[in-house]
């Protein structure tokens, strides 16, 4: 009970504390109310101004004391104005600073100099004689500019702005009648199909046969380039059944340009080669005067990065092979088996690998080893092996019939006086070994000692090239031999890896 009651009693206290603590405050409030400014005006408004207390003011200043009590504030134009003062300092002390070296982001000017240097260093003054070197403009008038240099000369205008002032607009092509259904229409295509925008007002009637059949041809070129799939289908039809009246010279004499023009897209391409290769079987032996322009266009496509675009490329080929015949094709590349420049040379060893794949390894293993041999150039012996290598990756299994001719053909190369025949040559057994296997190993015996030899003395690049070649005649070998030289073959590799 007695616990109770000292609770009570400490809350009564607490309680009694509060509401003085309470009263005290509302007292507090009221004064400071009453000693605010302007307390006696009610809500003070947004406009109203704290008032200054000035003991010194006079009788007619306090009836105006409400305009004499306001604050002075600063006009937006006085800023705007200060700030332009600021920007034009800035301004000139950065052209002050334009014509002054800056080192590690100190200006040297006279003020940071006497800080840097030494007391004992002084200015000098610049010679009355002393002219800036780029005070005055060069004098070009006695400069002679000789003409007769042989180099490349900039084309007066584009000759695509001359096509179109000569042509016209291309969408004007979708006025020509039978061309309204196109897809598209370039301002490159203006340079082969301009003149049936030049003609299409002109009746087929007023022309000469000759144009009118040219006209015609152009019309079905387009449309299997640009038109849409169900006439693309329609106007290579019938290009194919016509391809003998029109004549491989109005054919080639569209579609060449076209292939050799930078802007072409792949599926462009793609259809263009289609029409080459319906054409070539319908030409036959009549495109041999155009061999060299065709291969020109075609070649190139045999070292694309696209798998189909390299097929594509053999396959007109190999079509141009069967139509123009072995003699026309050699006759074409023989001038660049022995050319100084390694692309062609692998361009001319790759067409001649599709050429030897359509016509058969036995019609070409004479002119192969004819090359391979020759004496005269050693560029021509590295076309020579590089063919058979590329003979050996196109057609693979199918050169067993004639794998010792192929191995006839090069065994003398392991052991030429050019270092580069001489790896091009382990690689190329090495390809013949994978085209072959797991069979053929009869055909290598013969050269299984020389390119021991030149595994042994051989370092580099030509050493692992002689190192493939022997992991891949390896498996060719029954179980003694392949392991006696694998054995060996290690040793080698393990002094290599040391």
């Amino acid at each position: 009970m007695e616990r109770r009651k000292k609770e009570h009693e400490l809350e009564r206290q607490i309680k009694e504390r509060e509401e003085e603590k309470d009263k005290v405050e509302e007292k507090d409030g009221k004064t400071r109310e009453d000693h605010r400014p302007n307390a006696n005006r009610g809500r003070k408004r947004r406009w109203d101004i704290k008032a200054t207390n000035d003991s010194t003011l006079s009788s007619k200043d306090t009836t105006n004391s409400d305009n004499n009590r306001q604050l002075k504030k600063k006009s937006r134009w006085q800023v705007q104005d200060e700030v332009d003062e600021a920007t034009i300092k800035t301004r000139a002390k950065r052209e002050y600073l334009k014509d002054i070296p800056i080192i590690d982001g100190i200006p040297l000017t006279e003020a940071n100099l006497d800080l840097l240097l030494p007391s004992s260093f002084k200015k000098l003054e610049v010679p009355s004689t002393y002219e800036p070197k780029f005070s005055k403009p060069a004098d070009k008038s006695e400069i002679k500019v000789q003409t007769d240099i042989d180099a490349y000369v900039m084309p007066e205008s584009n000759s695509l702005a001359n096509t179109n002032l000569k042509y016209g607009n291309p969408q004007a092509i979708h006025e020509v009648p039978g061309l309204r259904d196109l897809q598209f229409f370039k301002e490159s295509d203006l340079k082969v199909f301009g003149k049936l925008i030049e003609t299409k007002n002109i009746k087929t009637s007023d022309l000469s046969p000759e144009d009118a059949k040219e006209r015609r041809c152009m019309k079905l070129i387009l449309r299997v380039k640009n038109g849409a799939p169900s006439t693309r289908k329609v106007a290579l039809r019938t290009l194919t059944d016509n391809a003998r009246s029109f004549g491989p010279s109005m054919i080639f004499n569209i579609i060449l340009p076209l292939m050799l023009d930078k802007t072409l897209e792949d599926q462009e391409r793609h259809l263009l080669v289609k029409v080459i290769g319906r054409v070539l079987f319908k030409l036959n032996d009549s495109v041999r005067p155009y061999t060299s322009k065709i291969l020109v266009v075609i070649m190139p496509l045999l070292i694309d990065e696209n798998l189909y675009t390299r097929l594509e490329g053999q396959e007109i080929i190999s079509n141009l092979a069967k139509a123009s015949g072995l003699s026309s094709m050699i006759s074409t590349l023989r001038p660049d088996i022995d050319h100084s420049d390694d692309y062609v040379r692998n361009l001319v060893a790759r067409t001649l690998a599709v050429t030897t794949s359509s016509l058969g390894i036995q019609s070409m293993l004479p002119f192969l080893k004819a090359v391979c041999n020759s004496q005269k150039s050693e560029l021509a012996r590295h076309t020579g092996v590089k063919t058979i290598q590329q003979i050996a990756i196109i057609m693979g299994s199918s050169i067993l019939p004639h794998l010792n001719g192929l191995v006839n053909c090069i065994a003398r190369r392991v052991k030429d006086e050019s270092l580069h025949v001489r790896t091009l040559t382990a690689n190329c057994i090495g390809s013949l070994a994978i085209a072959s296997a797991p069979y053929g190993y009869e055909s290598f015996e013969s050269i299984v000692e020389p390119l021991w030899q030149g595994l042994t003395k051989h370092r580099g690049k030509a050493l692992a090239s002689f190192i493939r070649a022997f992991g891949n005649l390896i498996p060719l070998m029954d179980e003694e031999y392949g392991a006696y030289y694998t054995k060996e073959v290690f040793q080698i590799l393990k002094r290599e890896f040391n």
